[in-house]
């Protein structure tokens, strides 16, 4: 999951928890509201950390190893 599609998920579950009113038999939408924004909040924080992983791996100025050397015979 994307950063962004993390910022979806919590946009979409606070505007259920907190704007609608509506009810709709046998579903609670500010439960469901609740479980999109945990959902998004988690999958925020694991985008965020692959995000930073990533960045630190690659840091400007380290070169990647070279070809491996030849065996000696």
């Amino acid at each position: 999951m994307t950063i962004g599609g993390s910022l979806f998920l919590i946009i979409v579950g606070a505007i259920l928890r907190f704007a609608v009113t509506a009810h709709v038999a046998s579903v609670d939408l500010q439960t469901v509201g609740l479980i999109l924004m945990i959902g998004g909040a988690v999958g925020l924080v694991i985008g965020l950390a692959m995000t930073f992983a990533t960045t630190r791996r690659t840091q400007p100025g380290r070169r990647p190893p070279g070809p491996p050397e030849p065996p000696a015979y």
